[in-house]
Parts: structure tokens; C-alpha cells; sequence
């Protein structure tokens, strides 16, 4: 049998231990073109790197696609640097008669046979099914010079731009020259050469059984294929394997090619889909096909992102800068989920909308952790001079903020929408529509989720899956601009000037920004769980109606995206602070009470957490409090009797925004600690009773996920919780009490007993309206309309002006919720609402939280006469025309 160095020297090649690298004159040039190449590169890594410690057992080989001596170099420097084996050294084992020059494998080398496969890996495959004990990992390596993605009908590469062929001498000189300070590397995870021999082996059998099995002309025969001949093909399988894998890696780092602007608005134009809808309003509005193919081309170029490599190269320097003038730092979590998908899965990124900045961070951090940038769905109030070509030439693409009845417009974005995703183009867009203004999830609206949903059931290129994603901020540049938005200012119009105001923040402290990527969820499981069909729609066709199936998928989709988003959710020391301090009468705690209710927060947390994918923060109590006073959200009042820490001045609005953020995460717990701490003895199968009364109206408006046929088990779980830290006693016989009425732990469960007053509030408020004008009498949106103006004067007259009571949203997911429930009724024509005394029973249930006190307040406030009914609608209804106006 001949050995791989006899093979090589009867082929004509060299023997690889004998190789002239070895020289001295060699090894000097290693050494020196080495150091030239560590002064000329400075390469970013992504991804986790992967356990390559060097043993006696195992062989290491790199996978490169191209050959190219500057690749080897820079391969080698990397593997020195972070201690891996060597790329450039001997790899030697005699007992399996290996003996190789190098650690490399270039897949396409021009040493191989047609240039189709590598002699190296051939050699190595030979000797994998000779020694079936031998250890080789492979580690596939991508290096770019250089994140430009190609254009799809440019006549001329740019030599700057990686691309997929060849790179020849000249263009990897001009490439270190040019490109040094851009370029990137990613180690990829190791694979076993024996697994893939066996997966490759097992693949050609498979083949060769089929073609037995259908062939009527073939015998079956046990002549036996030559050993070289069958080797060459697992060579051949093997590196076809590791080709597609690193073909789908540099595919999800670069993003698909790209097409000129104007060539891909003349595609969607004129593609079948397109065509038709024009032909459809051309016929409705009695113009010429050729008019209205106009006025979708005027859509078009409306909406069309014009991706411009130079202008992200612009954004990622400036935001590099402004990240590090803006923040302490941007932490983030559970990023490798998403790599792990990005190859073969069409990525669609929803996250929550907190701030303007959310478009230009989370593009900027997927960007820099080595995957492709997104294409983010942008408002176009944000299309204003100078910033938003900037923003077409880097992540966004335009779209209205209402279109309905507008069906060609509908047509083209839905186009565009089925364009992106066939390309494999990741995309980005904000399933809440709008930026939050109070801090919590705002409904799903299922637009843009319904048009992915409607392209994937046209064609099915790759799977579709969505990655909630988190936003948490310690300080946000719109604080003051919400509360006010809140209390009734109008909203401010983006503009140039508006984002030179906001530079001027820049030299203020906003701490560290949290993104946490949640749980992806796949499409297919939702599309089997309601028995969706795959392909299910004509691909010429935008216009095809959702039957119920996949609309009640969609809606099913949107509320567990809204779930896993908050499942995703960053406890950081800022948002933990508000809960504790806002909790507080006055908003003031003596500083060690403060410091234990953080330590208890943090350890029922920690011990229960609300999710897998819910962080903590691991910050000491007294680290918070000194951080929260740096960021000068609170302050510390000197005081002989032991110093007290409360809200700074103006503070409060703000801070309930981020208290807010994480508000789901305690929420249940809070709501026990209040049914315990009101009634001083209560039964636990009373707390389930109540829990399970009022717990669908917070899932509501908190986007809880736990399901009602476990909610008992989980309230039981949360009270053991509660017992195990001491804040609520088991007198036993079913019966829990509160803990010594002088003890620490009874103003510890006082304080958490706080957050739930708030919604069971706005919801007796809203029951106490209903109640007072009767059955029949009011329509949802009035409801909705009368209790946000009830909300604003209860805020202001007994609420320190927190913002919670000004939301209309808030108002709005009750109303819904009780109608989804079936308490209310909604009159057909009239649109009224009806109801019995079932209501009666939900306010009944609040009894048990709120003081008779607080009831009656809001009682008084929701009483009101039938003249100041008519007079509010009134006024509403004026400000909406002369809001819808400007809007027009």
C-alpha cells in the first residue's frame, strides 16, 4: 500500500515532508512577510472562538476556500495569536503515515485535480479510511477583505469589494493595502473528517442503491470499485460539504448581491404580481395601465432602500465614536442563537421600539458581530433632508405610516417585502409600529408581519424565522419628549433640526444600553400548528385574501413575538431602581431598606426567574444606588439618623418608563404580595380564584406568557417563592398571613405589593365609567377616549404625575380584553357596548387590592354628568379632525 508521500511523488508532486518549505530561506520568508502582514493587517474577529487546544491525539487542519499566500499568513498569525495550533507548522504523525507541511486545506486548490478538489484533503480522507481510530478536526475559517456585497450587473468589480472569485495577486496586494484596516476573520466550528467521511460515504451508497433500484437495465453485481476510485469520490463529496458551508457563512456575513436602485424598482415593476395590480387599478380608476404603472413606480422609489457600502463605512466609524461618547457600553446577550441560524434561515429581527436609536444600534451590533446588515422598515416621517438618504443608504427602506384603502400601495410594498425575503435579504422591522411612551410593549400590529407570512406563502426559498429582540436603555434622549407626547403635547415632526438639538446630548451620561436576543421562532411550527399550507398562495398575485387559518396564525404569531420579547428582557440596575424607589411612599427609602429590597428583587429573581432568557443584573445593591446617583436619576440626602435615597427632582415620569420595561417580570409576585399585604390572612385557594380572574387582563396588557392552564401551578410556585424569602407566612391549613407587622419583611412586602396598584386602578376606574353610564350608552373608542382624559386628572391630582394613567393604549387593551373575554358586547351597527353584571365581578376582585379610599376616588372620578360626557366626545373628536388634517 503506498503511503501519502509515495502517492504524492508518483503523482509528480513532492513529498510533503520533504517540501521546500521547510528551508531555511523559506521559514525566513514565513517569518518576514509574516511580520509585514501583522503591520499592514488589523483583522476584526466575530463569533466565539471556537476550543482548539493542541493534544497528542487529535490532528487540526484549517478550511480556506481560495488558495492565496496572504490568507496562510494571516491564518497563521491568528492561530498564534489566540494559542491555537499552529497553521503553518509540520503536522506529523507517523503511525498513521501523515507528515504535512502545513495545517491548511485550500478547497479550491490550483494543485487539484480540475481544480475541484484539494490534494491536502485527499490525502487526508485516504488516511481517515485506512486508520478509522485517526482524529482530524477540521475548522472551517472565513477571512472577507473588505463587507461590500456584490452588484448583481455592475460591469466592473471593485477591487475593494470581497467577492466570490479567485483573488489573484494583484487584487491581494491592492486588498492588504487598501483593505488591511477591513478586514475580518471568523473561525468557524471544528467538524470531524471521520463524521464527514461517514455522512459522505453513506450519501454515495444511498445514490448508488437508487440508481440500482430504478435502473430496468442494471444487474446487480458484486465487483467491488476500486479503492482510489472510491476515495476520490468521498474527496470529492467531503469538499463539495465544506464549499457549500463556507459558501452560506460568507453568504450570511455579506448579504446577498446587490442590484441598482432603478434596475430593481424596473423588476418589481414589471414582475406578474405587479403587473396585475396595476391593470386592477387602472380598471377601479379609470386610467391607462401605463398611468398607473407611474404611479407604482412613484411608490416604489418611495419605499426602496439604495444600500451604499460607503455610506455603512461612514455609519460604522460614526457610531463606533458615538457609542463610546454616549455610553458607558452595549452589553449583549444570547447573540450566537441567531449566527447559528443566519446560514440557512431567512432572518427577520422584531424588536421592541423604545428610541430612534433602536434603527442604528441593532444594525450596528448584528453588523459588527459579523452577520449581514438588515433591512430595517422605517417610518417615512424620518425621510427628512440630509438624514434620510443617509439612512436609504444604509438600513432603511421607507414606508407610510397609513396606507389602508390605498391597494396599489399595499401591492408594491408587499412586492418589495416578497423581493427582499426571496433574496435571503435579512430584514428589520418594528412590530409595535411606533416608539413606546410609557415603557411597555405597545399591541402588535400585524401589517408587516402579514406580508411576511403572505411572501412566504407564495414561495418558500429558505424557512423564515423571527428573532425577538429586547431593547433595554438606561437613559433615553426622548425621556422628556414622551412625557410630554403623554400629557397631550403633539408629537413632534422629525427634522434636521430636531437631530441637531438631540447632538447636544451627547455629552450626557446615558449608561449602558441592554440588547438581548430572545428565543427565535420559527414559521413553520406556527404554519403546522394551524394547518397553514406551505406555497398555498399564487406567486403572481398580491392581492390574495388570508384565509381564517392563517390569519388567526398571524395574530397567534404577533402575541408570542410580543412574549419572547419580554421573555428576553435585561433587569439592569437602573430599571431594578425605579421598581424598588417608585414602590416607596414619597419615592424615598432609607438607604440600607434600599439596599435590602434591591438584594431581595435580585434574589427572587434569581431564584424564580421569569424566563430562561431573562438577565439579571449581578451589580451589588450599593453599586446600583452609587450608579443611579452618577446618572443623577436619584440622589442621597445626608441624614444623621442614616442617609435616605430618593427620586431626583422631575425624575419620576422617567424613571417609571424604565420601571416599566421590566414591570412583567415581577408583576405576578407583586400582585400576591398585594392580596396578602391588603388582607392580612387570606386563603390560597382565594388567591387563585382572584389571580385567575384578573390574570387575563395583565397577560393582556403586559404580554405575559404564562398559559392559563398552568396558572394556578405557577401562582403556587410564586407563593412558595414569597414564603421561602419571609414575606409571607404559611399559617398552614391553607391559610397565608402576613409576617410581623414590625418586621422588615412586612415593609419589604409593602413596598412590593406597590406595582399592580397601578393597573387594577386604570381597571376599576374604567368598570366605575361603564357601570355609571349603563349598558348601551358608550362606544369602545369613547371608553378608550373618556378614561385617557380620567387618567390624566387622577395622575395629576393624587399620582405624582406618573404617565401610566395618560396612555391611551393601556385603556385600550382592558376595553379589548374585556370584549375578547366576552364582558362586553359590541352592537354591529351602533358600535355601543353592552354588558351585564359579570363586570361587577372583576371590580369585586379589585376590592382585595385596592383600599376603599382609593375606590372611592376613583369612583368620583369617573362619575360625570351627561353634559360633560358630551362636551368631552366633542372636543375629542375635534382634535382628532384637526390632527387627521395635518396628518393629510
Amino acid at each position: 500500500m503506498l503511503t501519502p508521500n509515495a502517492k504524492a511523488a508518483k503523482s509528480g508532486h513532492p513529498p510533503t515532508g520533504l517540501s521546500h518549505s521547510n528551508h531555511p530561506i523559506n521559514r525566513l520568508y514565513r517569518k518576514l512577510s509574516g511580520q509585514a502582514l501583522d503591520l499592514a493587517v488589523k483583522p476584526s474577529v466575530f463569533g466565539e472562538l471556537p476550543a482548539l487546544q493542541a493534544d497528542d491525539e487529535t490532528l487540526t487542519f484549517y478550511i480556506l476556500q481560495d488558495y492565496s499566500r496572504s490568507n496562510s499568513v494571516l491564518i497563521d498569525l491568528q492561530t498564534r495569536e489566540h494559542h491555537f495550533p499552529s497553521a503553518l507548522q509540520n503536522v506529523e504523525d507517523s503511525k498513521h503515515n501523515i507528515n504535512e507541511n502545513a495545517a491548511i486545506i485550500f478547497l479550491n486548490h490550483p494543485d487539484g485535480k480540475d481544480g475541484a478538489t484539494s490534494p491536502r484533503l485527499a490525502r487526508l480522507i485516504d488516511a481517515c479510511t485506512q486508520y478509522p481510530e485517526l482524529k482530524i478536526r477540521l475548522v472551517p475559517v472565513t477571512i472577507l477583505w473588505g463587507r461590500a456585497p456584490e452588484k448583481e450587473d455592475s460591469l466592473f468589480k471593485l477591487l475593494v469589494a470581497d467577492n466570490w472569485e479567485d483573488p489573484t495577486i494583484t487584487k491581494q496586494l491592492f486588498n492588504i493595502g487598501v483593505m488591511g484596516r477591513d478586514t475580518f476573520v471568523q473561525f468557524h466550528p471544528p467538524q470531524d473528517l471521520q463524521s464527514l467521511v461517514r455522512e459522505a460515504h453513506l450519501g454515495a451508497e444511498s445514490e448508488d442503491d437508487e440508481a440500482v433500484n430504478t435502473s430496468e437495465t442494471t444487474q446487480k453485481t458484486t465487483a467491488l470499485v476500486p479503492l482510489a476510485e472510491a476515495n476520490r469520490e468521498l474527496t470529492l463529496r467531503v469538499n463539495q460539504q465544506l464549499n457549500t458551508y463556507l459558501d452560506k457563512q460568507r453568504a450570511s456575513m455579506l448579504g446577498p448581491d446587490l442590484s441598482d436602485k432603478r434596475n430593481l424598482i424596473d423588476k418589481l415593476i414589471y414582475s406578474p404580481a405587479l403587473k396585475h395590480a396595476c391593470e386592477v387599478e387602472a380598471h377601479e380608476k379609470g386610467i391607462t395601465i401605463k398611468e398607473a404603472r407611474q404611479v407604482a413606480r412613484g411608490y416604489a422609489k418611495e419605499i426602496v432602500n439604495d444600500y451604499s457600502h460607503p455610506i455603512i463605512r461612514v455609519f460604522d466609524r460614526f457610531l463606533t465614536w458615538l457609542w463610546t461618547q454616549l455610553y458607558d457600553g452595549v452589553e449583549v446577550h444570547h447573540f450566537e442563537r441567531v449566527r447559528a441560524l443566519a446560514t440557512d434561515h431567512e432572518i427577520v429581527y422584531v424588536p421592541c421600539h423604545r428610541s430612534h436609536v433602536d434603527y442604528l444600534l441593532l444594525s450596528y451590533v448584528i453588523y459588527k458581530r459579523g452577520l449581514s446588515i438588515p433591512y430595517v422598515a422605517a417610518g417615512n416621517n424620518l425621510d427628512v433632508p440630509v438624514l434620510g438618504p443617509m439612512l436609504r443608504g444604509a438600513v432603511a427602506f421607507y414606508i407610510r405610516r397609513s396606507f389602508r384603502g390605498n391597494a396599489l400601495y399595499t401591492a408594491v410594498l408587499r412586492e418589495y417585502m416578497h423581493t427582499l425575503i426571496t433574496r435571503n435579504t435579512p430584514i428589520e422591522y418594528f412590530i409595535e409600529g411606533g416608539r413606546s411612551r410609557t415603557g411597555r410593549l405597545l399591541p402588535p400590529k400585524m401589517g408587516m408581519l402579514a406580508m411576511t407570512v403572505h411572501s412566504q406563502l407564495r414561495y418558500s426559498n429558505k424557512p423564515v424565522v423571527f428573532i425577538p429582540t429586547y431593547i433595554g436603555y438606561e437613559r433615553i434622549m426622548e425621556g422628556g419628549t414622551y412625557i410630554g407626547e403623554l400629557k397631550g403635547k403633539p408629537k413632534e415632526s422629525e427634522s434636521l433640526m430636531g437631530l441637531l438639538k438631540v447632538t447636544r446630548k451627547i455629552e450626557r451620561i446615558f449608561g449602558h444600553v441592554h440588547l438581548s436576543f430572545g428565543t427565535p421562532l420559527h414559521m413553520t411550527d406556527f404554519m403546522e400548528k394551524f394547518d397553514v399550507k406551505a406555497e398555498s398562495l399564487p406567486a403572481h398575485r398580491t392581492d390574495t385574501p388570508l384565509d381564517a387559518n392563517t390569519s388567526a396564525m398571524i395574530d397567534n404569531l404577533g402575541v408570542k413575538i410580543m412574549q419572547h420579547i419580554n421573555k428576553a428582557a435585561v433587569v439592569n440596575p437602573v430599571s431594578l431602581l425605579s421598581l424598588v424607589l417608585l414602590s416607596a411612599p414619597k419615592a424615598a427609602l432609607d438607604e440600607d431598606i434600599c439596599r435590602e429590597q434591591i438584594a431581595l428583587y435580585q434574589r427572587i429573581a434569581t431564584l424564580q426567574p421569569y424566563d430562561a432568557d431573562t438577565t439579571v443584573t449581578d451589580m451589588s445593591p450599593q453599586a446600583i444606588i452609587d450608579y443611579g446617583i452618577q446618572l443623577k436619576l436619584i440622589e442621597r440626602t445626608p441624614h444623621i439618623l442614616g442617609d435616605i435615597i430618593q427620586v431626583a427632582d422631575k425624575q419620576a415620569p422617567l424613571l417609571s418608563y424604565f420601571r416599566n420595561n421590566i414591570l412583567h417580570v415581577f408583576i405576578l409576585l407583586s400582585f400576591l404580595a398585594a392580596l396578602v399585604a391588603r388582607n392580612g390572612r387570606i386563603e390560597r385557594s382565594r388567591l387563585n380564584t382572584i389571580v385567575a380572574q384578573l390574570y387575563p387582563f395583565l397577560q393582556t396588557e403586559l404580554f405575559l406568557y404564562y398559559p392559563a392552564r398552568t396558572l394556578a401551578e405557577t401562582v403556587q410556585k410564586k407563593i412558595d417563592n414569597l414564603i421561602e424569602h419571609g414575606l409571607i407566612v404559611d399559617m398552614g391549613n391553607d391559610m397565608l398571613s402576613v409576617p410581623s407587622i414590625n418586621s422588615a419583611h412586612y415593609q419589604q412586602l409593602l413596598v412590593l405589593a406597590t406595582p399592580i396598584e397601578q393597573s387594577l386602578e386604570r381597571y376599576f376606574m374604567t368598570l366605575a365609567l361603564l357601570a355609571q353610564q349603563g349598558s348601551g350608552n358608550l362606544t369602545s373608542e369613547q371608553v378608550v377616549d373618556l378614561c385617557h382624559l380620567l387618567g390624566q386628572r387622577l395622575s395629576v391630582l393624587y399620582a405624582d404625575n406618573i404617565p401610566d394613567f395618560f396612555d391611551p393604549a393601556l385603556f385600550a387593551s382592558f376595553v379589548n380584553a374585556l370584549v375578547r373575554l366576552n364582558y362586553l358586547q359590541e352592537d354591529k351597527e351602533t358600535k355601543a357596548l353592552h354588558f351585564d353584571q359579570r363586570i361587577q365581578a372583576i371590580a369585586h376582585h379589585a376590592r382585595y387590592v385596592l383600599s376603599p379610599d382609593v375606590m372611592q376616588i376613583l369612583q368620583n372620578v369617573a362619575s360625570l354628568k351627561d353634559e360633560e360626557i358630551a362636551n368631552a366626545i366633542a372636543k375629542i373628536n375635534d382634535k382628532k379632525q384637526r390632527k387627521f388634517g395635518r396628518k393629510r
